[in-house]
């Protein structure tokens, strides 16, 4: 039963202190080697921008480098902030992946801008807005038909390309979105954990079968880190805790090594903010961890889980990708 839940991983390239991002990419690329070996389904990376410690702002190229450094699981984008580019951009990109490495592309959108307000206005020089998400969604899957669909502008490479698109969100709008255009959908739980229940129960009831899916198929990306034992795995994650403080400060930077104890770096009520925003995490021993996900994945009827998986030790990061894919297989 276990095995019609799919796990997949959610990587942004973190920089961490004291590395460089040359190193940050190289760590990316061999923890998408590491997960494919472990059995994960696919492999995502994100766009962000102006953030000095993530360095997965060049998406597309990217997912081509881990494409090619891997031979099957599926590598893609969670997700390609669309109003900052042009769909046919997008789709051009895409299209020569999916040609390079075919039935492996998947293409996430959504519609945040994925950075401060100052570096979307530089991304956004074309004047596309969040509002425009819609239309610009409907531009690019046009781009992917055939020729006859839109025989003045092509995207080539891009045109016929089966690219499966997905759409991404933390709160409701995605979610209605992709239910009407019957189109998978993926719930950014490991920062929004509660919304995740109304807007799978938007997605839910507002799907509608269409030429790509004939019923609903929803996966949550969710905070999870293991280790050998419960204690160990809280100091491991006390780097995302770090990370989430930082972003409340507006002091984002790189990421930070594991300490033992927060409490000599926040305050009580920066600790509530933190761990609300981290309530939907699942931290621990690897066999709780996996037992937790898969009553997690089936009380929400969701079809996948992807794990965010924030660790400042390179090793102990692939370590915790082995150990709860292990714990899994195994229930």
């Amino acid at each position: 039963m276990t095995k019609q839940i799919k796990l997949s991983a959610l990587n942004l390239a973190p920089v961490r202190k004291g590395k460089t991002v040359r190193e940050a990419l190289q760590h990316t690329i061999r923890s998408a080697k590491a997960v494919e070996s472990f059995g994960y389904h696919r492999f995502w990376v994100a766009e962000h921008h102006n953030m000095e410690g993530v360095a997965s702002s060049a998406t597309a190229v990217l997912i081509g480098q881990l494409a090619q450094e891997t031979t099957q699981i599926r590598v893609g984008s969670g997700g390609i902030m669309l109003p900052n580019h042009a769909p046919l951009i997008i789709a051009e990109q895409f299209g020569t992946l999916a040609a390079l490495h075919p039935n492996r592309i998947d293409l996430g959108l959504g519609r945040a801008p994925g950075t401060d307000q100052l570096t979307a206005q530089a991304l956004r020089r074309h004047g596309q807005k969040a509002e425009d998400f819609p239309n610009l969604v409907e531009e690019l899957r046009h781009y992917f038909k055939p020729v006859s669909s839109r025989p003045h502008v092509r995207a080539i490479p891009g045109e016929g390309e089966e690219v499966p698109i997905w759409l991404l969100g933390s709160s409701g709008y995605s979610a209605q979105m992709a239910g009407e255009l019957g189109l998978p959908f993926a719930f950014a739980g490991h920062f929004s954990p509660k919304q995740i229940v109304a807007a799978l129960n938007l997605y839910y009831d507002t799907f509608k079968s269409s030429g790509v899916l004939s019923e609903p198929y929803s996966m949550i990306a969710v905070n999870a880190i293991a280790a050998e034992t419960e204690e160990e795995a809280h100091v491991l994650a006390s780097s995302l805790y770090q990370q989430f403080l930082s972003m409340i400060r507006n002091q984002r930077g790189t990421l930070q090594p594991a300490v033992e104890n927060m409490d000599d770096i926040w305050t009580p009520h920066e600790e509530q903010l933190v761990m609300e925003q981290l309530s939907g995490s699942f931290i621990g021993e690897a066999n709780k961890v996996a037992q937790q996900l898969y009553d997690f994945a089936v009380n929400l009827h969701v079809n996948e889980i992807m794990l965010q998986t924030t660790i400042f030790d390179e090793e102990k990061q692939i370590d915790s990708y082995n150990r709860i894919m292990s714990a899994w297989q195994a229930l």
